[in-house]
């Protein structure tokens, strides 16, 4: 088969990408030429563990290649995939379809046979059909379908979702567009992966329910973290219990700093708007958008508390800034809430993170980058683990203590406990949603 690939953001590339490995020509469309020419040059836009890797061995294949031309894009291809991004809209929470009906335009001025348009960008309900109908108008002439097949991948292990996928869903309106989805499929239906094959709303729908049910269970858990502080129960110790039950399963249950990144937080938002205008209120979804952002608030006071009520004249060192490892995305980051506070409350601020410093330096001004962790925190009044990196799980923490000032540590993610922090010579620690730890 041949697909073409509209928008080489995360999914886009990650998809193209997969999808040339299952065997497909695919040609990667981008309206950056500077974009286009790193991609050629095998550099790429974002960080994602193995890409690289298995970009350049399709590359090398003749699998994959990447253009500014749309048309020449979709001159022969059996399947045109729109992946741009749907950002939430300024003042209204909608995801923003300006791209996707940009880009569902120029594939009807363009194409020149049958062709099924396919959706991969999280899109509201009903708009899979106003695709269909921006299509029409641009080109009453064209045979074409649509189709609905949104992107489960999580950030840091993409990869491994794309080739062994929980399912994927497949939203269609004909026998021709299943049978061509089907096809593009086939090395998944061949192992026997579950391909969920239903209509275009359903489809659509699957998206928002299934993340704005993640961010609940996350949102829940950090709301029992709070109580388990002051009834002093420990967290780590709920979840497991929680989660031993099959009918909740246990992730998405580690108490943290709330959820961040490129979907929950405009999903839910999204989700929570399309209720609204539909006259039935998403209720559940609306109290975990507010209590999200009141858990990143949390977190602050809690580095308020171990300052003493101050963050004036201290040095606070911050280990991980993007929203969980093995990711570049600072996407709405507990750290773009935490971080600025701590920088406006007088604080010099010191950051690591493996990969943030691409998109944090413009996003986090007014903080000093770092290497490595031990020289963020010599000399500084208080470490706060921000994102749990593998490099920040095994650290050694008696010579960090050693090295600091004030020996205060906020334990954002749970990674070490009260006991370790103690040994190393911290005398203050702090986490979430445990004993001993603070309140």
């Amino acid at each position: 088969m041949k697909i073409a690939m509209i928008g080489t953001g995360y999914v886009g590339l990650v998809s193209g990408v997969c999808f040339s490995d299952f065997g497909h020509e695919v040609v990667c469309v981008d309206n950056n030429p500077a974009k286009v020419e790193m991609l050629e040059r095998g550099e790429l836009p974002i960080y994602e563990p193995g890409l690289d890797t298995l970009m350049a061995k399709n590359v090398e294949a003749g699998r994959l290649t990447f253009t500014g031309d749309l048309a020449a894009a979709i001159d022969g291809a059996d399947a045109v995939f729109i992946a741009v991004g749907t950002p939430t809209r300024r003042g209204d929470g909608h995801a923003d379809l300006t791209y996707v009906m940009a880009a569902a335009e120029q594939i009807a001025k363009a194409a020149k046979h049958h062709v099924v348009i396919v959706t991969k960008s999280t899109v509201p309900v009903g708009t899979n059909r106003q695709v269909r109908e921006t299509v029409s108008a641009a080109n009453p002439d064209l045979d074409f379908d649509v189709a609905s097949n949104p992107e489960f991948l999580r950030e840091g292990a993409a990869i491994d979702d794309f080739m062994k996928p929980d399912r994927v869903v497949v939203g269609v309106e004909t026998d021709r567009a299943a049978k061509v989805m089907e096809e593009i499929y086939r090395p998944l239906y061949l192992r026997d992966f579950p391909i969920v094959t239903t209509d275009l709303e359903s489809a659509e729908m699957i998206k928002y329910a299934a993340n704005a049910f993640l961010a609940t269970k996350i949102t829940f858990i950090n709301e029992i973290a709070s109580l388990c502080e002051k009834v002093g129960a420990d967290v780590k110790e709920v979840s497991k219990g929680m989660g031993l039950d099959g009918r909740i399963g246990k992730t998405f249950l580690h108490a943290g700093p709330g959820y961040g990144g490129s979907c929950f937080p405009k999903d839910t938002k999204a989700l929570a708007r399309i209720g609204q205008d539909h006259a039935s209120p998403m209720q559940i979804v609306e109290s975990v958008i507010k209590v999200n952002e009141e858990v990143k608030r949390r977190m602050v006071d809690k580095l308020l508390d171990l300052c003493g009520g101050s963050f004036n004249g201290k040095t606070v060192a911050v280990l991980g800034v993007t929203f969980k490892p093995n990711t570049d995305d600072m996407r709405d980051a507990p750290s773009l809430t935490i971080v600025p506070a701590l920088v406006g409350g007088g604080a010099k601020v010191r950051v690591t993170d493996p990969q943030g410093k691409r998109e944090g330096e413009a996003l986090l001004p007014g903080v000093e980058w770092h290497d490595d962790p031990y020289a963020a925190t010599s000399e500084a009044d208080l470490l706060v683990l921000l994102t749990e990196w593998n490099e920040f799980r095994a650290l050694d923490l008696s010579r960090i203590a050693g090295s600091m000032r004030g020996k205060r540590m906020a334990d954002l993610r749970n990674v070490y406990t009260l006991e370790d922090a103690k040994a190393a010579g911290f005398t203050e620690y702090d986490s979430i949603g445990r004993v001993g730890t603070g309140g």
